[in-house]
């Protein structure tokens, strides 16, 4: 079988997509990787094919863009410099790598190409969801910083709710572009975008566990929880030598990260170092980013590039970071209590979650400072029940048999979807 898998983002999005690929070739199958080539080379060290989309620069650009950690512009901007920029060149390219009966495609939630890909019968697509915020529901809504649904509100308010943000933000902002690939194409208009069109299909395959995030009434079909996929490039790399010095030179550290695409993370820097002064503890930084560092660092705290957290959490004292997914689940599957400065995106949402299994405790950026970050890591680390939760969910992390799972749901999807007609719903009204 031939797999094309793709991934728009960061990181945080291409590391899953990779460890799935990774997990298909070892059963013997051709996967390639469709995504910017910053990531190129670690799509390689893989042993993955490769499929490059957009530049290096344009990447490294959309990192510097001032609406990325704003919680109302963020999506909006991430939809079209991610997704909407490069929908016809990526259509293109995902059509032409197709082979009748054997393709089978797993796209990224913000991979539009694909999709219309799907309608067009061209292969089996499978939507890969990585966190719970990208599944709405009116039952189970995820927190979000601009939304008012909740979990104790009747549920036809929060669906409500949910129809006009469809209707009023997301199809104004995708549907002009999508359906004019769609008209070229002799495709009708795309109907509701979410979660209609979005999910039609067979497969739904979620990277997180039910404990985490329970399956939902209102899910789309053919949704399965298979678990954290937990890679992160640590499989092929160990820890530097001096991150691996610095560890074994002290007591376990607080480890650091805004995000590994967060260029405007000085003030976060700025109190770690202040929060592990006060703390008398050891830190270490993560940033690819030198710049956004304190000019002099005191000798008990470190910077690095990049360490798999994979290898250093298990090392570390406590882990603070932004609540992105992956760093989420490296913190669970590692044991070590986490602290939660969220920006945007599904942020918010996975602090909630970790929050409540016991885990986590979440500061705000208006909140997060030196004093307050030392506060709340004191409570974190000096927690016996924190300790404990901690350690039980690490045992019910099992990123080899997440990965399995979804590589058992995507082999199947050839078979189950060959026969299956394209699911389309036109537009009903007026709008674009």
């Amino acid at each position: 079988m031939h797999f094309l898998l793709t991934a728009l983002g960061s990181y945080g999005d291409v590391h899953p997509m990779i460890g799935l690929g990774s997990a298909l070739a070892g059963r013997g199958h051709e996967v390639e990787l469709l995504a910017n080539p910053y990531f190129e080379q670690e799509v390689h060290g893989a042993g993955l094919g490769f499929i490059p989309m957009g530049t290096a620069e344009e990447y490294l650009e959309l990192t510097r863009h001032p609406d990325l950690w704003r919680p109302r512009q963020s999506l909006p901007m991430i939809v079209r410099q991610a997704s909407l920029k490069y929908l016809a060149p990526m259509h293109r390219t995902v059509a032409e790598r197709c082979r009748p009966g054997e393709t089978v495609i797993a796209a990224h939630g913000l991979d539009l190409a694909s999709r219309v890909v799907r309608d067009q019968g061209l292969a089996p697509v499978a939507s890969v969801t990585f966190a719970p915020l990208a599944v709405w529901s009116s039952t189970a809504p995820p927190k979000l910083p601009v939304a008012l649904a909740r979990p104790w509100l009747p549920r036809w308010v929060n669906a409500t709710q949910f129809a006009i943000g469809e209707r009023l933000g997301l199809r104004p902002l995708i549907a002009p572009e999508l359906n004019k690939l769609r008209r070229e194409l002799g495709l009708p208009p795309a109907g509701r975008l979410m979660p209609d069109w979005w999910y039609a299909g067979a497969c739904n395959v979620c990277l997180f566990p039910e404990w985490f995030a329970a399956p939902q009434p209102d899910w789309p079909s053919g949704s399965a929880c298979v678990g954290f996929p937990q890679w992160d490039g640590g499989q092929q790399r160990p820890l530097s030598d001096a991150c691996q010095a610095f560890l074994d030179a002290g007591e376990p550290p607080i480890a650091f990260t805004p995000g590994t695409a967060n260029r405007q993370g000085e003030r976060f820097f700025a109190d770690a170092v202040d929060a592990c002064v006060r703390l008398g503890r050891r830190g270490v930084l993560l940033t690819k980013f030198a710049e956004q560092l304190p000019a002099d660092l005191p000798d008990v705290v470190r910077r690095f590039e990049f360490e798999p957290l994979s290898q250093l959490l298990p090392r570390c004292a406590a882990f603070v970071h932004h609540g992105g997914i992956g760093s989420s689940s490296q913190g669970l599957a590692a044991g070590v209590p986490q602290l939660i400065r969220p920006l945007a995106f599904d942020q918010h949402d996975n602090a909630e979650r970790l929050r409540r299994l016991g885990v986590a405790e979440e500061l705000s950026p208006r909140r997060f400072a030196g004093q307050s970050a030392a506060e709340a890591l004191g409570r974190l680390i000096g927690s016996a029940a924190v300790g404990a939760s901690c350690r039980r969910y690490a045992e019910q992390c099992d990123g080899r048999a997440a990965r399995d799972r979804a590589c058992d749901l995507l082999e199947g999807l050839l078979a189950a979807d060959a026969d299956r007609p394209p699911t389309i719903k036109p537009v009903v009204s007026s709008g674009p």
